[in-house]
C-alpha cells in the first residue's frame, strides 16, 4: 500500500514528503510518513516526539539559557519524555530520570520517592538490594535479602525440564521472596509447587507497579489447583494494570475482596472466573475473619484483613487495643494500636500508661523526669549549647540541675563522685572550707592545710 506522499511527485526540496507539488508543499521536517499541511502540527506521524499534537526535535527541556543573564533558568512549561510523547508529569508508577520517563533507574542511579514523586538519583551508597526479572528458577538464589524486583516476575515450570536440563525447583527455596515488597512490573503466576495452598512467600509484597504488564495484566494467577488463598496480605497497592484469577478450582476468599481499592486509576479492572464457588468456600467456613471490614481478606485469620473493623496491631485486626490491661500497654492512634513509650512505667489498675508517642506522652515514668520526657536516668555530661548539663534526681525522680559551678555533675544539687558528699558547690568557699586544687573540690580548710604540708 503506498502513501498519498508516495503516489504525489513532490518537489525536489521536499525530500519526498509533501502534501503537494510545489515547492511550498513541502511537509515540516519533524514529520514523518506524510502531512496535510505545511506546518509540525499537520504530520501523519513525528520522527521524534509528539508534543501537544506537534512534531519536536526534543521535549521542553527543565532549563533553559539565558543569553542576557548567562545562566541556565527553570523553564516553567519543561516536559518529560515518555515513550514517543512530551508530557507535564511522568505516569505515577513511572520514575523521573533527569527529564524522561523510565521504567527502572539505570545501574549507577538508585530510585527514591520525594514528595510522592519516584525518581533516579545518583547512587554513592546501596541503600536497598534490588533484583531483576526472574525468567526460570535457576537464578532464585540471587533474590537473597531483595527487597525490591526491578521488572517482572515469573513464575516458569518448577518441575525438571529434561530439555534444557534443568532441575525440578525445591519448594523451600521460594522463600526468599519473603523480603520482597515491590515488583516493578508484573507478577505471573502459572506455575506453582502441588504442596504449597497459597502465595504467602509474597505475604510481604506491598507493591506491584505494573510499569511493564503481561498482556495487559499486572496480577495474573491462572489454573493453580492446589491454591486455596492468595494470602498477599501486606498488598496494598497496584499501581498499573488489571488483575486475572481464573481457573483456580479451589481459590477462596477472592470475591470477597474490595479490588478497587488497591487500583491507582479507574480504567483498571478485575477479571474473576471459574474459581471455587463462593457457596461451596462458605460451606466449608473458608470465610473472613469476623474482625475483618467488608473490605475483605485474602485468606483465613484476623491478619489476612484488607482492612480491620474496629482495630489493627500490625498486621493484625483486633476487637480493642490494651489501653488497660495486657503486659504491654498501647495508646489508639485512630484505629491503628502502638505501644506506650519504653520510659512509661506500666499502670497497676486500669488507668492509661500513656495517651500518645514518644516518652513524653507517658502517664508516669518508670525511671525519671527531665522537663515533659521520660528518661532513663537524668543528663549526666551532655553538651548543651554553651556548656556540659549535669542533672540530679529529687525524691520524686524528676531531674534538676546542678550547680552551675559544677562541673562534673552532683548529688542533690552537690558535686559527688561517689553520691555521697554533703557540700554545696559555690562561687567562693566558706571561710572554714577551702579548695582542693588538683579536683575543684569543695573540702574542710584543715584538710587543705595538712594537703599543703604534705606538698
Amino acid at each position: 500500500m503506498t502513501t498519498r506522499a508516495e503516489e504525489m511527485m513532490c518537489a525536489e526540496q521536499c525530500d519526498g514528503r509533501c502534501f503537494g507539488p510545489f515547492v511550498s508543499d513541502c511537509c515540516h521536517r519533524e514529520c514523518a510518513g506524510g502531512c496535510f499541511g505545511p506546518k509540525d502540527t499537520d504530520c501523519f506521524a513525528c520522527t521524534n516526539f509528539n508534543d501537544s499534537g506537534a512534531c519536536v526535535t526534543q521535549c521542553p527541556q527543565p532549563f533553559v539559557y539565558n543569553p542576557t543573564s548567562f545562566q541556565l533558568e527553570h523553564n516553567p512549561g519543561a516536559k518529560y519524555t515518555y515513550g514517543a510523547f512530551c508530557v507535564k508529569k511522568c505516569p505515577h508508577n513511572f520514575v523521573v530520570d533527569q527529564s524522561s520517563c523510565v521504567r527502572a533507574c539505570p545501574s549507577n542511579k538508585m530510585e527514591v520517592e520525594e514528595s510522592r514523586i519516584k525518581m533516579c538519583i545518583p547512587a554513592l551508597i546501596s541503600v536497598q538490594k534490588v533484583g531483576h526479572v526472574i525468567h526460570n528458577w535457576t537464578n532464585i538464589d540471587k533474590f537473597v535479602n531483595c527487597t525490591k524486583i526491578n521488572g517482572n516476575l515469573v513464575h516458569v515450570p518448577i518441575r525438571r525440564d529434561v530439555y534444557h536440563n534443568i532441575e525440578a525447583l525445591d519448594p523451600e527455596k521460594l522463600n526468599v521472596f519473603r523480603t520482597v515488597r515491590e515488583v516493578t512490573g508484573f507478577l505471573n503466576i502459572q506455575s506453582w509447587p502441588d504442596n504449597m495452598t497459597d502465595l504467602s512467600v509474597f505475604s510481604n509484597l506491598a507493591t506491584i507497579g505494573g510499569r511493564a504488564l503481561y498482556s495487559g495484566i499486572s496480577l495474573l494467577v491462572l489454573k493453580q489447583q492446589g491454591i486455596s488463598s492468595l494470602q498477599l496480605q501486606s498488598l496494598r497497592e497496584i499501581s498499573a494494570g488489571n488483575v486475572h484469577i481464573a481457573e483456580n478450582s479451589k481459590l477462596c476468599y477472592y470475591n470477597t475482596l474490595n479490588w478497587t481499592q488497591l487500583f491507582s486509576t479507574a480504567s483498571q479492572k478485575v477479571l474473576i472466573r471459574n474459581n471455587r464457588s463462593p457457596k461451596e468456600c462458605s460451606r466449608d467456613r473458608m470465610v473472613c475473619d469476623p474482625l475483618c471490614s467488608d473490605a475483605g481478606c485474602w485468606g483465613p485469620g484476623p491478619d489476612q484483613c484488607l482492612s480491620c473493623r474496629h482495630f489493627s496491631r500490625g498486621r493484625t485486626c483486633v476487637d480493642a487495643c490494651h489501653l488497660h490491661d495486657g503486659e504491654i500497654r498501647e495508646y489508639a492512634n485512630g484505629s491503628v494500636c502502638v505501644e506506650c513509650d519504653a520510659q512509661c512505667e506500666r499502670a497497676d489498675d486500669d488507668s492509661l500508661t500513656c495517651n500518645g508517642p514518644g516518652p513524653e506522652h507517658c502517664i508516669k515514668c518508670l525511671h525519671f523526669k527531665d522537663g515533659p520526657n521520660c528518661v532513663e536516668k537524668c543528663p549526666d555530661g551532655l553538651q548543651g549549647a554553651n556548656s556540659f548539663i549535669f542533672k540530679y534526681a529529687e525524691s520524686n525522680n524528676e531531674c534538676h540541675p546542678c550547680h552551675s559551678n559544677c562541673t562534673q555533675g552532683c548529688c542533690n544539687g552537690v558535686r559527688s563522685r561517689d553520691n555521697r558528699t554533703e557540700y554545696n558547690c559555690s562561687k567562693a568557699c566558706a571561710p572554714a572550707f577551702g579548695l582542693k586544687p588538683f579536683h575543684s573540690e569543695y573540702i574542710p580548710l584543715r584538710l587543705v592545710t595538712s594537703l599543703n604540708s604534705v606538698f
